[in-house]
């Protein structure tokens, strides 16, 4: 659990480099869908996510491993299929990153 919220006080640079690399990770328009596929259905086999984001295999196998290597999914693999879920803690990192309320400055 690496940071609070960005808006309740200024960030270590650790933290701010590693808030920066997850939003990247999730700033891609297909890793957002997947992403939401796979919360929705709570796991979903590798060979499932093909049709409904309309992108060939290779790339869908692309962006899984992004998000695996962010520890946003969690991969476990089944004979010859690999099937995902969601990893809740790393996804409230960075809901609770932008959870300070704004205020306007003084």
């Amino acid at each position: 659990n690496c940071c609070g919220p960005v808006l309740a006080a200024p960030l270590a640079e650790a933290d701010a480099e590693e808030l920066a690399a997850a939003f990247k990770v999730v700033a891609d328009p297909v890793r957002l869908r997947l992403l939401s596929l796979i919360a929705e259905a709570g796991e979903m086999c590798a060979c499932d996510l093909v049709t409904p984001i309309g992108k060939s295999q290779p790339t869908i196998s692309h962006h899984m491993s992004v998000l695996t290597d962010a520890g946003l999914v969690h991969r476990e693999k089944r004979g010859r299929w690999a099937w995902y879920s969601v990893v809740p803690e790393r996804l409230a990192v960075l809901r609770d990153a932008l959870g300070a309320p704004v205020t306007a400055a003084k």
